[in-house]
């Protein structure tokens, strides 16, 4: 009999431990090892393709978030965070939510070209753009084909209010901008943080920035005057939960002036994929972390059959849970922000939208 191959000895460096077929494919392929393949450990290389997206900006109603559009200058990410909610979006590819979501990425390089047509529509109204909020913007593939600064460089020419997230040490790369967008309150800058702990974030987070290094890119921003915050990002119960003040504590010392959390989601493959990883790292804890996770979800007792609730879509209750313990979780959120010195409201930063001005057609000033 076959032994199936234990993909996570196999790529280091990589959140997933797995990459299984998609749900909309008519075959699932199981990857095994026939013996003729050598036991060693081998690199998983990170490819990418060109996106061929027609209009850029993805907008949406939900009451859950406090912006109504979005850009996503890349499909995939390579910073591997195994829980990732957007990991399942990688299935409408045709792609695992797996390690391909983190190997197998798409740039969309004509990003900044598809906003300026959309920008010089008569029909639009300014209203804050939420960059990177799906996939990190500055996720290592930008270093090399700058899509995110060249979104930035339009933003500044229509002054344009923009709100980033990220992981990344690289948005420094772009601070030349930032500050130009904040001189007229346009901008806004949110730090992912999930641990202080350099051995689980390179475990959760395999190519994101280290704990530290994110502290220090958000001690910059703030020094150099741009409104940065805190997003602790997700709490995860029974492993991470412990820290939340401490991170709420090392945020503020940095200079962030507000905050947000958003507690585990574990949507479709992302739930089996962090069940997974649970097995292969945590394996001692991973039942209780799970319970936990339940409780969480407002589901105290474990039915007969181990069918767990670990997610819930509903608007309202995804980001938060319910229950006593994601009440007890909000509750000492809220208070190590009062502690601290920290706003938690995610939506009391209102962005300048009176400044836009549209883009000019550089064709007819060729003319000039």
């Amino acid at each position: 009999m076959l032994d199936l191959i234990e993909s996570n000895k196999i790529h280091r460096g990589r959140g997933a431990t797995s990459n299984a077929t998609g749900r909309f494919e008519p075959y699932q392929s199981v990857a095994c090892n026939d013996g003729w393949e050598p036991q060693n450990e081998t690199k998983l290389r990170t490819e990418w393709l060109p996106d061929r997206a027609k209009t850029i900006i993805t907008r949406n109603t939900s009451p859950d978030i406090p912006f109504d559009r979005s850009i996503n200058p890349y499909r995939g990410c390579e910073h591997g965070c195994v829980y990732c909610y957007a990991r399942p979006s990688h299935t409408y590819l045709g792609h695992s939510a797996g390690l391909d979501f983190e190997s197998r990425l798409y740039a969309k390089q004509d990003a900044a070209a598809l906003l300026r047509q959309e920008l010089k529509r008569p029909s639009y109204q300014c209203s804050p753009i939420a960059l990177g909020v799906n996939t990190d913007a500055y996720q290592p593939l930008e270093r090399k084909l700058k899509i995110t600064r060249q979104l930035l460089e339009l933003m500044v020419e229509t002054r344009h209010p923009v709100m980033l997230i990220t992981k990344s040490a690289l948005i420094e790369r772009d601070l030349d901008l930032l500050q130009d967008l904040a001189s007229e309150n346009l901008v806004s800058v949110s730090i992912s943080l999930t641990s202080l702990d350099p051995k689980l974030s390179s475990q959760l987070e395999p190519r994101a920035a280290s704990p530290r290094r994110r502290l220090r890119s958000l001690e910059t921003l703030s020094n150099a005057g741009i409104p940065t915050r805190l997003s602790l990002a997700p709490v995860i119960p029974g492993l991470n939960e412990n820290v939340l003040e401490a991170i709420v504590r090392e945020a503020a010392d940095a200079g962030a002036s507000s905050a947000n959390y958003l507690l585990l989601r574990l949507p479709l493959e992302v739930q089996q994929l962090f069940i997974d990883w649970l097995q292969q790292h945590y394996p001692l804890r991973a039942n209780r972390i799970l319970n936990a996770i339940a409780d969480c979800r407002g589901q105290s007792v474990i039915p007969e059959g181990d069918k767990r609730k670990l997610n819930d879509s509903r608007f309202g209750h995804r980001m938060r849970g319910k229950g006593p313990r994601a009440a007890l979780i909000h509750q000492r959120f809220n208070h190590a922000c009062r502690k601290y010195g920290l706003q938690a409201d995610e939506r009391h930063l209102a962005l300048n939208a009176q400044s836009f001005r549209r883009p000019s057609d550089e064709r007819q000033l060729a003319l000039i």
